[in-house]
């Protein structure tokens, strides 16, 4: 039933479901700044509002790929479907057709026992276990030919036999071109739809996931694009600015981003609706204007902060840097349902801190003495008059009481 109701929830849902959410808190700030500045009807309204893009890569929990493990997978994959092919004709063949499964397990092992092959010996080894997996889908060929139906295999197997055949010639191309990249490469056999996303950062050069491109906007946190191939984040600077503009009704005043969005597109872009992006100018350094720039440049660099650490939330709190789902649709599910309850869970300290509020506030009224203000409220935080201020135990019977 579960499962019922979790297919039913796609990325489009969940992303109305979290623009719901996060859209009235947001159009109460933005409607008291629309009502101080008077506008007329025709005149398009001014921009405001900071909206904050980066992305990033939620890696699914597979095995680190190496050819060697998924040819080998790929043989034993092989080796359970010529088993259930032959039940059915059993009566057509005496003898099971040869695998050489003992072989080639031996085989595998005495390569990756060892602690670091030689080129040479990968390579033989790789030649190898493709020669097995050659030899196995002939088998397969062969019992279909003789009556065998893929009809009457379980649909784990049925899958694992498409994923085979493709394994198998992606490594002999890349085996006869003596390379190690080809397009839509498969690195997973359980996963298929993982893609390697070379991402070039220190300790994690290439990581095996889904590559996310995510707005924040007054630290509400939207997935704008999932995809599971690799892609240019900053080609999706204007779809992001147009999504900005269709949930809150505005351009926003400023766009912060990281280096690889700031090319001439994305600037003339930006420079037409009279949006800031946070990019130093393009040119020669003016010497006069060298340290107001690099000044406004920390400053966009600290707002900038904030989506990074959004990132680490997710990851670390919310384990979207290890997604445990299995298929495709389940987990883009998963990922955007993360970011939402990141969300809910904003809201949630809001109205927390608003009820503790309402509860300081009773008790300042009801316990201190006429004329003693011990603190004030103000936005998000408590301001203290004076460091001398006497303190006043909390009596905790006096508010359940009142």
């Amino acid at each position: 039933m579960m499962v019922h109701f979790r297919k039913r929830l796609n990325l489009e849902i969940i992303g109305r479901i979290n623009e719901q959410i996060v859209k009235h808190p947001i159009e109460s700030k933005q409607k008291e700044k629309e009502d101080e500045q008077s506008q007329e009807e025709d005149k398009e309204p001014p921009n405001q509002g900071k909206l904050l893009l980066d992305a990033t890569v939620a890696p699914a929990d597979i095995r680190y790929p190496t050819d060697i493990n998924l040819l080998n997978q790929a043989r034993v994959q092989t080796e359970k479907i010529i088993d259930a092919l032959y039940e059915q004709v059993k009566a057509q063949f005496p003898k099971k057709p040869r695998t050489y499964r003992l072989q080639a397990r031996t085989a595998y092992l005495v390569i990756t026992k060892q602690r670091q092959p030689n080129r040479k010996k990968l390579r033989k080894a790789i030649r190898q276990q493709l020669g097995y997996v050659r030899r196995n889908l002939g088998h397969i060929d062969s019992l279909v030919s003789a009556g065998a139906l893929l009809s009457e295999l379980s649909q784990h197997l049925y899958r694992s036999l498409l994923v085979v055949s493709e394994v198998f010639r992606q490594q002999q191309w890349m085996y006869d071109q003596r390379c190690h990249r080809i397009d839509d490469r498969i690195v997973s056999l359980t996963q298929p739809h993982v893609r390697p996303i070379v991402r070039g950062k220190a300790g994690t050069p290439v990581e095996f996931g889904a590559k996310l491109s995510v707005s924040c906007v007054d630290g509400k946190v939207f997935l704008d694009h999932l995809s599971w191939d690799n892609f240019n984040e900053s080609g999706d600077l204007p779809t992001q600015v147009e999504l900005f503009k269709t949930r809150f009704g505005h351009y926003p005043e400023s766009v912060y981003v990281d280096q690889i969005y700031r090319h001439r597109r994305n600037r003339a872009y930006c420079r037409n609706l009279g949006i800031r992006i946070t990019a130093p100018p393009l040119g020669r350094p003016v010497a006069d204007d060298g340290a107001a720039v690099r000044k406004q440049s920390l400053e966009d660099a600290k707002i900038r902060n904030q989506i990074e650490g959004k990132f680490g939330q997710a990851k670390r709190r919310f384990r979207l840097d290890c997604v445990m789902t299995k298929l495709a649709h389940t987990s883009e599910t998963a990922i955007a349902i993360t970011f939402l309850v990141m969300n809910l869970e904003s809201l949630l300290k809001r109205l927390v801190f608003f009820c503790f509020s309402l509860l300081m506030f009773c008790w300042q009224l009801l316990v201190l003495p006429s004329g003693k203000q011990l603190f004030t409220f103000s936005s998000l935080s408590w301001l203290f008059p004076s460091r001398q201020s006497k303190c006043y135990p909390l009596p905790l019977y006096l508010p359940l009481s009142a």
